[in-house]
């Protein structure tokens, strides 16, 4: 058939469709989860051989090892996830990863796509219009599955073909590019080159799953055989990684750890898959030939039967990542060292997690002393967001700014985390018995996390309203900037005695001074308002910037508020 740039263009659509597809099924099944997904992750790693289990669980749901490596990663940036835990999700991602070969190999090239296309579009499309919001996520993940299977038919089409008139694959075909395999010397070289045609392939994609599809095209066209199809899949092992390295770009140090242990896993791999290629994908097939003489498939012929060469390919993919897994989960700690020497450096926020609690719960007298070092260091993590916060009202610098706010972002999520799991871990102790000071105590820690936990909230709608001011391009005047900065240290000011106030012992804290702090914070805003007010009344003041202004303010003084109410907790007035 004739190929030139409008049908190459036709196949770069193709693959379009099925990315795009791809990426819509995965984020509306994410979303539709909720913090499930989540929770999974972060509970379900509590040793390697787990984590691979729950790296192939969320790859099989989402479709999407990608999907799965980004969220490992900005776990692990987080703090919530440590090197080893996130070993084991990646490595498991690369197993749940190789049912997607299988689908399109089972489905893709036998089902007639365009029937079940249109009725999942009828399905899916109204779905999107219902006030249910699981409801919608539901039905962006069943339109993206048919985008993606409408792809995976044009590309099918669009990629030209080398068959015979009775519609097996041309021999004659087939063998220009073994021979050109052969020219480029057979054996390891051979395979070393086009190991880097499918690493190309994946990284300009950005999907393994995609490239997988256009090998598999390839190979249901009669375009390459069989021994460059599996060097190919190779390669996309090695591609696919780019996506945690891209994720860990803007990470921390561990962040960037767990990305390079990813790449290095997955490049170990291929390189001892490649010096025993030629015997392991005989014997594969061999195995495969007599699976299908046993359950009477017929004859098993990669050369003439289509399916049967996309089978092989899809067994190759499995058998190989989960071999690889066996082998390597054994050295998961030997591969966090050496990501540690290869990535130096000290993380300013190797700190911001669980720090001294853990998960043998003792006697409740006993765990006291851990919830009051613990909530102390909760605190000390969210008032951090003060000095984030500030830094990105004032910064100038675009790039400064964003990465202040993001910090923001990550403490709000940290501060969610540290508070359901000190939630979850005084809720253990509470089903022992407890002395009336000690189930005082609980209920003050309690409230003293719920606290620290909205502040973290408030810092968060704070990071928006601030994002969104300079998106609009809203100013303030040089007076309402000092008048802002000065609330920023007044409640700089709070979080300092309330900090001290956490660390004291709780029976020796006196409130008064906590209450003066408040009472400055108070006064200070009710100045603020007024005068916002009385120039908003004069109509010589620009209205959207006293808005955002008095959200600014007011923000900051319920800051003061949950400040304030740890105190009180502290001292037992709540």
């Amino acid at each position: 058939m004739d190929f030139g740039f409008f049908e190459l263009f036709n196949i770069i659509g193709s693959l379009c469709f099925f990315i795009f597809g791809m990426k819509m099924m995965s984020e509306g099944i994410q979303r539709a989860a909720g913090d499930s997904m989540r929770k999974i992750l972060r509970n379900m790693t509590k040793n390697r051989f787990l984590g691979v289990f729950t790296g192939f669980l969320i790859t099989c749901l989402v479709q999407s090892s990608s999907a799965t490596t980004v969220m490992t990663v900005s776990f692990v940036n987080a703090g919530l996830l440590s090197l080893v835990e996130s070993a084991g999700v990646l490595m498991g991602a690369n197993i749940g990863t190789t049912i997607t070969a299988w689908i399109i190999s089972i489905f893709g090239f036998k089902v007639k796509i365009g029937m079940i296309c249109l009725p999942l579009f009828a399905v899916g499309v109204p779905m999107l219009f219902t006030n249910r919001p699981k409801l919608r996520y539901w039905g962006e993940f069943i339109i993206g599955f048919a985008i993606l299977m409408f792809g995976l038919e044009q590309l099918k089409d669009t990629v030209p073909t080398f068959k015979d008139a009775s519609g097996n694959i041309d021999p004659n075909a087939a063998n220009y590019f073994s021979d050109l395999y052969a020219w480029a010397g057979g054996g390891i070289l051979a395979t070393i080159i086009f190991v880097a045609v499918g690493t190309i392939l994946t990284i300009i994609v950005q999907s393994s799953s995609a490239a997988m599809a256009m090998t598999l095209t390839l190979c249901a066209n009669g375009l390459i055989p069989f021994e460059i199809a599996t060097a190919m899949v190779l390669g996309e092992n090695i591609g696919t990684t780019i996506t945690a390295q891209i994720a860990a770009f803007v990470g921390n140090f561990n962040a960037k750890r767990s990305a390079r242990i990813h790449a290095i896993f997955n490049i170990l791999g291929v390189c001892w898959m490649i010096l025993i290629l030629p015997w392991f994908s005989q014997g594969l097939l061999i195995l495969m030939s007599n699976i299908f003489d046993a359950l009477s498939w017929g004859k098993f012929d990669i050369v003439s039967g289509e399916s049967h060469l996309l089978y092989a390919i899809s067994a190759f993919h499995t058998a190989f990542n989960v071999i690889n897994v066996g082998l390597m989960i054994w050295f998961v700690p030997s591969l966090v060292k050496l990501a540690t020497m290869l990535v130096k450096g000290k993380d300013e926020d190797a700190d911001a997690k669980i720090k001294f609690l853990n998960n043998i719960i003792r006697t409740p007298e006993l765990a006291i002393d851990e919830l009051q070092k613990e909530t102390a260091h909760f605190g000390d993590i969210v008032s951090r967001m003060n000095e984030f916060s500030k830094k990105a009202f004032n910064e100038i610098d675009v790039k400064k700014r964003t990465k202040s706010l993001e910090k923001i972002r990550k403490y709000e999520v940290i501060s969610d985390e540290i508070e359901i799991e000190v939630t979850e871990y005084i809720t253990n102790l509470a089903d022992k018995p407890l002395t009336p000071d000690t189930s005082v105590k609980l209920r003050s820690y309690l409230n003293i996390c719920n606290d620290l936990e909205r502040i973290g909230d408030v810092y968060f709608q704070l990071a928006m309203t601030i994002e969104d001011k300079n998106l609009k391009k809203i100013w303030f005047s040089p007076k309402q900037r000092e008048n802002l900065n000065v609330m920023f240290s007044k409640v700089e000011d709070a979080f300092q005695i309330m900090r001290k106030n956490l660390n004291t012992q709780y029976n020796q804290v006196k409130i008064e001074e906590a209450q003066q702090q408040e009472d400055n914070i108070n006064e200070w805003r009710n100045f603020l308002r007024t005068e916002n007010n009385q120039k908003i009344e004069s109509g010589d003041y620009n209205v959207k910037s006293a808005l955002i202004y008095n959200n600014l303010f007011s923000s900051l003084e319920r800051i003061g508020d949950h400040i304030m109410n740890v105190t009180e907790s502290i001292v037992g007035e709540i």
